[in-house]
């Protein structure tokens, strides 16, 4: 089955059967209010899309639901045409820097061993062959130095690359991240996208909430505009364009701020 998704701008078409996400009449409620209504996506594969919109947009909202860390009171996801349960091993997902408890005591190297609890088994024997691994992809992330610091003890930006390191360690095909420049230099934020565009190069798939739209157009290949309800979704070129940005931020931003982001 194919499916066109329109835009004011043109169309994205995508085979369901082969989306890495595609997500289907999704809606999610905290309290009265919903927070996402209804909302279709179609992820492209070995694209990186970011999912952009006001603050209270649903954007995290969505993918939570998405990956079933939250229930939707309708809709579904479907990873690669199959339900989420038959190929979550296939996504790697890196959280809001500020949901994590960082006051737990555990060791940078330990945390990016738990990107590799699938190898790892029922025991959790760690091999040398798995040390090698999380050590590398430390070392993708600059920071194998800091394999035996406590995380707790990491700077913001130096916790956001070991978790993306967590994420590298789980060898997935499509990686989800919630908001992963938020609150991070600008040394972390190049090596960061330096790693996923190396993913992307790789031939997976990257989709990230995001907030600045400076960056957008530099950093990703489509784009998925939400306040609520979808506003549009395509690739940069054809969708992130100042009427868009305008449906989705009610008119908010401000021209300069329009010009400097769709260009």
């Amino acid at each position: 089955m194919t499916l066109a998704l329109a835009t004011d701008h043109g169309a994205v078409v995508q085979t369901l059967n082969d989306s890495p996400l595609a997500v289907r009449g999704m809606t999610v409620s905290y309290g009265e209010k919903p927070a996402v209504f209804s909302v279709d996506m179609t992820v492209r594969q070995g694209a990186m899309t970011a999912i952009i919109g006001p603050n209270g947009a649903g954007k995290s909202t969505l993918l939570k639901a998405a990956l079933g860390v939250v229930t939707p009171l309708a809709g579904q996801a479907t990873v690669f045409g199959k339900p989420l349960a038959r190929e979550r091993h296939r996504i790697a997902y890196v959280p809001q820097r500020a949901s994590v408890d960082w006051d737990f005591p555990t060791r940078v190297i330990d945390v990016v061993l738990m990107g590799l609890y699938r190898e790892l088994g029922l025991l959790r024997r760690v091999r040398a062959r798995h040390m090698d691994k999380a050590m590398d992809c430390l070392d993708r992330v600059g920071m194998r130095d800091f394999a035996d610091r406590q995380i707790g003890q990491l700077s913001g930006g130096q916790q956001q690359r070991v978790f993306l390191a967590r994420a590298l360690a789980q060898s997935a095909d499509l990686y989800l991240l919630d908001e992963p420049f938020a609150g991070v230099d600008a040394a972390t934020e190049k090596a960061i996208i330096d790693v996923l565009k190396a993913l992307k190069d790789a031939g997976k798939t990257v989709v990230a909430v995001h907030h600045d739209l400076a960056t957008v157009a530099d950093y990703f290949d489509d784009v998925f505009l939400i306040n609520t309800r979808k506003v549009a979704e395509g690739s940069v070129d054809t969708t992130f364009t100042a009427e868009n940005l305008n449906i989705a931020y009610g008119g908010r931003l401000a021209g300069a701020q329009l010009e400097a982001a769709a260009g």
